[in-house]
């Protein structure tokens, strides 16, 4: 299996969890950051649109994905690796491509313009529980009762979270209740999430995460370009070439984009997947904490009910991690997709 080039011998000398403590930081604010660009491009409409659409957001930032994913595991994109793989490999990476690179961001993104980023960040934690629920009735894996107690106070915490939402008028009438798009399109894309997460553990054992990551990001961009244009017409992404869009989605390629993933690898690279595991539980503290000093957003009494509950579930599920040994089997610098995929299930939205 090859991998990226080396780091320098600088940041050799930097521990490797820094590096995910920097990514989990980085992308906990990917969601107020993004509804951040949102509001100053709609403060400079060109031809009657927004130039930093989430669309155009999500486009570009994918690309800059696509560029640092390349440079960093290019090596693994050759007919030999390819070749390599059987059709119900490519079945897979085609089904989480689909879900995880195309489906679920153009949720999340929609989410985010419906609804305050912390029920973004918070009803996104419905990802963790329902990956592992499907890991049990689906792949048959044994969990341990801390797990299942943290997923079901996490579920419970994220249903709280919904349904004492306040009045407003994007919601819509399910039963006796009432329960906001934004909300439902951000629990939607947690399930696209998690079937992904689950298809990548069955599938994609043998798969090279680096090109796992390129045809996801490569794929998926192309496939949601498709979708914006036949949902919202050929002119949706009229404004992509805009200097305004770029000199802002240079901050948010380089910073969320680029800084982020590159963090991210080298630390999941190079530390224990528990250590990761442990540390990327903090996305949703890091989230709520973004969206207070970013957009000035304070949390609701619905939010602080619902987010209690879900930090709750959050240490439940990691005692019962470190007591069941997730490291076991796994080696450090590993690139195996089922075991990356289900410490990425905790962080949720990534940006892109």
């Amino acid at each position: 299996m090859t991998h990226p080039e080396r780091p320098s011998s600088f940041l050799r000398n930097i521990p490797s969890q820094a590096f995910l403590w920097f990514a989990i930081v980085i992308f906990g604010a990917s969601s107020a950051v993004t509804r951040k660009l949102t509001q100053i491009g709609a403060q400079h409409f060109m031809g009657g649109h927004n130039p930093i659409s989430l669309c155009n957001v999500l486009f570009v930032g994918n690309l800059c994905a696509l560029l640092v994913l390349v440079l960093l595991y290019g090596r693994q994109l050759n007919p030999i690796t390819l070749g390599r793989l059987s059709r119900q490999e490519w079945i897979g990476l085609v089904i989480v491509t689909l879900l995880s690179g195309a489906l679920a961001p153009g949720l999340i993104f929609q989410a985010l313009s419906q609804t305050a980023v912390n029920n973004v960040v918070l009803v996104g934690r419905l990802e963790p529980p329902l990956t592992l629920a499907l890991s049990v009735w689906i792949l048959k894996e044994r969990v341990n009762r801390w797990e299942v107690l943290g997923a079901i106070a996490a579920f419970f915490g994220v249903t709280i979270t919904i349904l004492l939402q306040p009045p407003t008028a994007t919601m819509m009438a399910m039963g006796n209740t009432s329960i906001g798009v934004g909300e439902i399109s951000a629990a939607v894309g947690a399930v696209a999430l998690s079937i992904s997460a689950i298809v990548g553990k069955r599938s994609l054992s043998r798969v090279p995460l680096g090109l796992l990551s390129i045809v996801r990001t490569s794929l998926g961009t192309v496939t949601f370009f498709c979708l914006a244009l036949v949902l919202y017409g050929h002119d949706h992404f009229m404004e992509v070439l805009s200097p305004f869009l770029w000199q802002w989605m240079l901050l948010y390629g380089v910073l969320i984009v680029v800084v982020g993933q590159s963090f991210w690898l080298t630390g999941v690279r190079a530390s224990s997947l528990s250590m990761a595991s442990l540390i990327a539980s903090f996305t949703p503290i890091a989230g709520i904490l973004s969206a207070y000093f970013i957009l000035g957003e304070a949390p609701t009494q619905a939010q602080y009910i619902g987010g209690s509950v879900i930090l709750l579930g959050i240490f439940l599920s990691q005692v019962g991690i470190q007591r069941q040994g997730f490291t076991k089997g796994m080696r450090r610098n590993t690139n195996a997709v089922p075991e990356i995929q289900v410490v990425e299930a905790q962080i949720g939205f990534k940006g892109i």
